[in-house]
């Protein structure tokens, strides 16, 4: 995991920032996703930046949280057909760049952005060639 945090970040020219990652289960992630986005299910991964807002540039070199639960992470690796391990680089992928300003609810034009971007990482962390 930190080999990957560390290679992703390097690719984004991110190397010297700070990241926390929290693992949790279901009920964890659900009672975070309901109390701060107001919805009331489990989900994958959520991201909270320390960049935005009032005080975002106290510690510039800290991006934010990144929370992730194994659970839904365990389910959809198996949905998906790829390792686990493939599916925790895939949501600190999706969870950075959520820290970085990238956003998939947006509109079309910036989930297609994103998704790019994802492909883009996951492809170089995992030493894919991009089809």
């Amino acid at each position: 995991m930190q080999r990957a945090l560390h290679d992703i970040l390097e690719n984004l020219d991110c190397r010297d920032k700070e990241i926390s990652l929290l693992f949790i289960d279901d009920d964890g992630i659900r009672e975070i996703n309901k109390e701060y986005l107001g919805r009331d299910y489990p989900t994958n991964v959520i991201a909270f930046s320390m960049t935005e807002g009032e005080f975002g540039d106290i510690n510039p070199d800290m991006l934010g949280d990144i929370i992730i639960s194994v659970e839904t992470a365990l389910r959809n690796a198996k949905d998906a057909e790829i390792e686990f391990e493939e599916e925790l680089d895939f949501l600190m992928i999706h969870g950075i760049l959520h820290l970085l300003g990238y956003d998939h609810e947006t509109s079309e034009a910036d989930a297609r952005r994103m998704e790019e971007k994802e492909r883009e990482l996951f492809f170089a962390l995992n030493n894919y060639m991009i089809e």
